[in-house]
């Protein structure tokens, strides 16, 4: 392989720091704040990490660009940052002498172990690893997109099934289906068939997800990837009791033969399926089968022959095959050992006599756009990810509720706050089975999107949807608060709650990281929009007299602004009008607002991966985080349960009567007061969660019960139900609901 040299011999090398694992605890009471160091012995060249609060597994992804000459090594040590100063602050180190390097040069990411210095004391304990990886330049240039999800589909697309059960992929751009798994992005497609009328698929793997154990199909080893390593994440099973080291076995016919038949003896289909094109199944040392595309270097535990959302009931699955036996991983994950072969695999090896019934063929569904669909897949891979026990519990005040919750939830790691929600309102003794929750989703999103703090503003006057500021950094700690924004929207994504309040529609593509067009300055901008518009459409020649700039107003005063270099000297002409008006779109959009975004989307991620975002558009996602804001009263009464009482009494025919009188707001008041929310999920009223943890949503109750009339309507937001003592008429009963809508506060334990 050519090298890339630079002054003195040295060549030039991409030393990436993904993160750490199990590293020591020190203190008793607090976890570390690691940050890593890279030293290239020898040089001035030194670098380090940002440092990650409170973590025995710190994830970095950072990487830095070295110049290494033949005799050169590397130190990369651990450190705590709230003690680097002191002997207790160093974690460990590795270091790399030269032929470690070469031998981890573009190999991808490795698990190497940690150490102590030659001058740590020795009473100081070092354990845990580091994953890092070491690229050339020309390796560099072939991986230029980032290492993603290895079933992740380009943007755009959605894998679903037949009712036979086949897969096929549905375009959401151009609303198109087809069988064959898609390499491109439906937006890069789309803008191909736009061009030529009978468009050609690329079907070379250029725009594939990168390689991550190996820089070409030739040299892939018989080894598991770093994002799939059993023993990094845990996810992977492996063999109870490790067996004792063994002299390797000399391959002879006898030895493959016996080999060969004890796998068709224990093979779970008569005639198995072939692997799709490009795959190969492959096992790692420690027996765990996985499944490699050697045509981009991506492997996955998971049977590619098999939909990932299939299933089957358990009873017409029957018994596993001879030999084989069921365990579970630390998590709790299903995985299945071949005590045959000894060997261990995630797939349901009873799926494999279903595989001819899901390949059968058949005719390729058209087009349909599910978000229900898509919403349950959500939701099922999220609840997956769900810890089985354990409460994230916070406590705050109604009155100090941003503040409060802020502090909280920006000390916690992510996967605490993954667990159960558990919320206490000071001084309030309800208790938390997901309306208390909601109520308090409520109350901090109203608080945290007030334009009153600086880090929203209305994208119009006339209409309250909300864009990111981006003067929000009169605040200097701005971005810790879109981080805890982007921490609160996916906390309430994956608890399947809501967010209460509108973005704009341009913002939910960024979230999507989708560029914004000329349309979406409608949405922030109406006669910007008809002006540009306008000059698009018609020839400007001696009609406008303007430059690649424009002005602002930031704070009172008035600041020009350049489009591009040189933008003040270079006039708008009818040949560059269209250049103008997309820089002058993307200046709208992303003016001050990347780090905002980038910081917010950060807190999203960790509860949500992109991957599942992707499947959604700017519209769907508005839904997925905000619910449905219009309250359907047809939809409201069908799914309405009774209790104690019937349609035709007297009090049920006055509910009704007064929720139509209601406005839109004292609607969306009274929802929010018995359930703790003022949003409808995307399936309307048949959805609406209940208390955390029950079998199925729970429908909107009224319960009528024998208790004096002068008392107010009491709600169960965990329940979602009303009771209603039996008013004696409707003017009183008005009086008493709308009193207890707009009057009452707080929660209480009967």
């Amino acid at each position: 392989m050519s090298e890339s040299y630079a002054r003195n011999g040295s060549a030039k090398l991409r030393l990436t720091l993904l993160c750490a694992k199990n590293l020591a605890k020190r203190d008793l009471f607090r976890l570390p704040d690691p940050f890593a160091r890279v030293c290239v012995d020898g040089s001035t060249q030194t670098h380090s990490t940002d440092p990650v609060k409170a973590s025995l597994d710190p994830k970095w992804n950072q990487h830095y660009d070295i110049y290494v000459s033949r005799a050169d090594s590397i130190t990369i040590s651990v450190w705590n940052q709230k003690s680097v100063h002191k002997r207790k602050g160093f974690l460990g180190c590795v270091k790399l002498l030269a032929s470690a390097i070469q031998r981890l040069k573009d190999t991808g990411y490795q698990r190497l172990d940690l150490s102590k210095d030659s001058e740590a004391d020795d009473d100081i304990v070092v354990r845990g690893q580091v994953v890092v990886s070491v690229s050339s330049p020309e390796h560099n240039e072939r991986l230029q997109m980032p290492i993603s999800d290895p079933n992740e589909l380009p943007e755009g697309w959605e894998e679903r099934r037949t009712p036979a059960g086949r897969i096929h992929y549905v375009n959401h751009v151009t609303r198109t289906t087809q069988w064959e798994r898609p390499t491109r992005s439906a937006y890069e497609l789309a803008t191909m068939r736009s061009r030529r009328s009978a468009p050609q698929l690329d079907i070379s793997r250029s725009d594939s997800p990168v390689p991550i154990n190996a820089s070409s199909s030739k040299r892939h080893r018989n080894v598991a990837p770093y994002r799939s390593s059993p023993h990094l994440n845990g996810l992977s099973p492996s063999l109870a009791a490790p067996s004792p080291p063994s002299p390797p076995t000399i391959s002879t016919p006898a030895n493959r033969s016996s080999s060969r038949h004890r796998n068709y003896m224990n093979r779970s289909a008569l005639h198995p399926l072939p692997l799709p094109e490009g795959y190969e199944r492959r096992t790692t040392p420690q027996g765990q089968v996985y499944f490699l595309h050697t045509g981009t270097g991506v492997s996955t535990w998971h049977d590619p022959r098999i939909p990932r959302d299939f299933a089957v009931p358990e009873e017409e699955l029957g018994e596993l095959p001879e030999g084989w036996e069921v365990r579970h991983t630390a998590n709790g994950r299903i995985y299945f050992v071949d005590h045959n072969t000894k060997t261990t695999q995630f797939t349901d090896p009873r799926l494999a006599r279903k595989l001819p019934q899901l390949h059968a063929e058949g005719q390729l569904p058209k087009y349909k756009r599910d978000l229900v669909q898509k919403m349950k897949r959500l939701r099922t891979e999220l609840q997956s990810q769900q810890p089985q026990s354990g409460h994230c519990k916070i406590e705050v005040s109604r009155e100090d509720i941003f503040e409060e919750s802020y502090r909280q939830i920006m000390k916690m790691r992510p996967k605490d706050l993954k667990k159960r929600l558990m919320i206490k309102f000071r001084g309030e003794d309800g208790l938390d089975y997901g309306g208390i929750a909601r109520e308090w989703l409520y109350l901090l999103s109203h608080e945290m999107l007030n334009p009153y703090y600086g880090l929203f503003q209305y994208s119009r006057d006339d209409l309250y949807t909300l864009q990111i500021n981006p003067n929000s950094a009169i605040n200097p700690e701005h971005l810790s608060y879109f981080h805890f924004v982007g921490r609160v929207i996916g906390m309430a994504v994956f608890h399947g709650h809501y967010i209460d309040g509108g973005f704009a529609q341009p913002f939910y593509k960024q979230m999507l990281s989708k560029p914004n067009t000329l349309e979406d300055m409608e949405f922030v901008d109406p006669e910007y929009y008809n002006s540009l518009t306008w000059m698009l459409e018609n020839d400007i020649s001696g009609v406008i007299d303007t430059t690649f700039t424009v002005q602002h107003e930031v704070f009172g005063e008035m600041k020009t602004f350049e489009l591009k270099s040189g933008g003040a000297e270079i006039p708008v002409t009818q040949e560059s009008k269209r250049e103008y008006a997309k820089l002058l779109v993307q200046w709208r959009f992303r003016r001050g607002v990347e780090k905002q975004m980038q910081v917010l989307m950060k807190g999203v991620h960790e509860f949500v991966s992109p991957h599942l975002l992707k499947m959604f558009d700017e519209r769907e996602l508005e839904l997925v985080i905000g619910g449905l804001g219009k309250i359907d009263l047809d939809d409201w009464k069908a799914n309405t349960k009774l209790k104690h009482c019937s349609a035709e009494h007297p009090v049920v025919k006055w509910f009704w009567e007064i929720v139509e009188s209601y406005d839109e707001e004292k609607r969306a008041r009274l929802l929010q007061f018995v359930t703790g929310s003022s949003r409808v999920p995307l399936e309307g009223f048949k959805a609406l969660q209940g208390s955390t943890g029950a079998a199925g949503p729970r429908l909107f109750t009224i319960h009528l019960v024998d208790s004096k009339t002068d008392l107010l309507p009491k709600a169960h937001t965990c329940f979602n139900r009303l009771d209603m003592p039996k008013y004696e008429s409707y003017e009183k009963m008005y009086e008493k609901l709308t009193c207890a809508v707009e009057e009452t506060l707080g929660f209480l334990v009967e």
